[in-house]
């Protein structure tokens, strides 16, 4: 089951990409739905991938359970890094406006 990681942080990315998604409050442009999305699209592929290598490609023989535990915390990571990224660009973008 090398998906797990993904089926059980599936809720959390959700939580996190929506807040991302709302917060800051204003104005909506189309330039600023274009980036929010590519974030969340980039932020999930790349959690995908993290996943993906973590469970088949990474060099784990302690056992099943650890192979999943790795997958996930991979997968957490990846999310978080590219939301954390966009999140500080996006900042920025904002104050130059």
């Amino acid at each position: 089951m090398p998906y797990l990681a993904i089926i059980l942080l599936a809720p959390w990315f959700i939580v996190l990409g929506g807040l991302f998604w709302i917060f800051p409050r204003g104005t909506r442009t189309t330039a600023r739905n274009i980036f929010d999305a590519s974030a969340l699209l980039l932020a999930g592929g790349g959690s995908f991938a993290g996943m993906n290598w973590a469970y088949h490609g990474a060099n784990t023989d302690v056992g099943a359970q650890w192979k999943q535990i790795f997958a996930a915390l991979i997968a957490y990571g990846v999310f978080l890094a590219v939301m954390t990224l966009a999140i500080a660009l996006r900042m920025a973008l904002l104050r130059r406006r």
